[in-house]
């Protein structure tokens, strides 16, 4: 049976980094080489995350890794407390985010394998495409920076705005300011995603990212007004480890589990084309 914690946003995290000792081939010398923890806890958020890890922790548990799965909720920093070291591992965010992360606070993690590809999407209760929406229209999309240019990207390529000459999505956010052009004027309201996801009523349209849609019963491919392209996509979701840890053996088994034939059936089964594996 898995086991799950809560870690309250109060919580102080701390955990002892595991180290061991190995023989060099000639002898000659030592050094340090971490071991497999006891227990390899993995931040995720709630809903898919759960229902997928479920299934990876079982794989995981297969080739002799005890996988807890650790998920977190409200203002707890997945990123933070793996950087602390409360957390062996994470599993919620894409490559882009991470970056982000990484730049504007310096944290010491790094991309230890793919997982999959979350499409973000446009929803209204109000309008049936983008190109419906009116002048002056009020569009909610995230305040983060990778998942709003994920927003504004949707935007440009349904010819609602235009971005700065030269901008690729492969190696740059994209904020408000990088707007050109904005012929219908919409206002754009910038929020935390899981604000977002409760906003839609309130607004013209708004952008939610595949985990907080997934939590208030919404499907990208079934409900969304407008759907990223999921051809040249640089927001592949990935599993995160602190940098030491990356050469750790724990961490490729970590990876593999995630990485099967059966995780690879079970999300395009269950989730219909919703979630795209990403290995």
């Amino acid at each position: 049976m898995l086991k799950r914690d809560f870690l309250r946003t109060s919580a102080a995290f701390l955990l002892p980094a595991a180290a061991g000792t190995f023989s060099s081939l000639s002898g000659a010398a030592t050094a340090a080489l971490p071991t497999t923890p006891s227990v390899i806890r993995v931040g995720i958020r709630g809903g898919i995350g759960e229902e997928i890890w479920a299934e990876v922790a079982k794989a995981a548990k297969a080739k002799g890794l005890d996988v807890q799965l650790v998920v977190l909720g409200g203002a707890v920093s997945p990123n933070e407390a793996l950087n602390n070291g409360d957390l062996e591992a994470n599993a919620f965010q894409h490559l882009p985010f991470l970056q982000d992360q990484v730049r504007q606070r310096g944290y010491q993690i790094v991309s230890a394998g793919n997982t999959l590809i979350a499409p973000i999407a446009f929803y209204s209760r109000k309008h049936k495409s983008l190109k419906a929406l009116p002048a002056k229209a009020r569009v909610g999309i995230p305040n983060d920076p990778s998942n709003q240019t994920r927003a504004l990207v949707i935007l440009r390529d349904h010819g609602l705005i235009q971005l700065r000459e030269g901008f690729d999505p492969f190696s740059s956010t994209a904020g408000l300011a990088d707007i050109t052009a904005n012929p219908r004027q919409l206002q754009l309201v910038e929020a935390a995603s899981n604000v977002l996801a409760r906003s839609i009523p309130d607004l013209d349209a708004t952008a939610v990212i595949n985990t907080f849609a997934y939590q208030v019963g919404l499907i990208a491919t079934r409900d969304g007004i407008a759907v990223e392209s999921r051809e040249h996509n640089p927001y592949v979701n990935i599993i995160a480890v602190r940098s030491k840890d990356q050469a750790a053996p724990w961490v490729k088994t970590l990876v593999d589990a995630f990485q099967t034939d059966a995780i690879r059936r079970f999300i395009e089964t269950q989730y219909q084309g919703t979630l795209i594996p990403a290995f």
